[in-house]
């Protein structure tokens, strides 16, 4: 089995709208929480940080952690061929701007960032792990 350990964070305004990344590398393009993979010996609130910066821009002060989503995905079903399942664990913080502005990553797995109305999320393509986070937050 495969492990893959990640970081994402929860990130509102003053507006309370939610930023979100458009993820381009699964089945469908959908949005998702910002935020991805620990390097080898990367502290998740620095990978968390370094995610941010990377997919939206800005630089960010990682506040509470939220929780750890833990699921394990079949083989069959992984997004990248493999002949093992894949657990991945997924650490979700909140966390604040505090400088830089949006801007979108290039050659990554994301393509945009966005600031959405709470509301406006439910009628977006997103993956699971944006329900997920919003409910660990408080937000659903």
């Amino acid at each position: 089995m495969d492990l893959r350990v990640a970081a994402y964070a929860v990130v509102t305004d003053d507006d309370g709208r939610l930023l979100l990344a458009r993820w381009t590398e699964g089945r469908r393009v959908a949005w998702t929480m910002p935020g991805g993979g620990l390097e080898p010996g990367e502290a998740p609130e620095d990978a968390v940080r370094r995610e941010l910066r990377e997919e939206t821009g800005y630089t960010v002060k990682v506040g509470e952690l939220l929780g750890i989503h833990s699921r394990v995905i079949p083989a069959g079903q992984r997004v990248q061929k493999a002949a093992a399942p894949l657990h991945t664990l997924r650490i979700v913080y909140r966390a604040e701007v505090t400088g830089g502005r949006l801007r979108f990553e290039t050659d990554g797995s994301t393509d945009m960032a966005e600031w959405f109305p709470r509301k406006a999320v439910a009628e977006l393509q997103r993956v699971k792990l944006v329900d997920i986070a919003m409910r660990m937050a408080g937000l659903l």
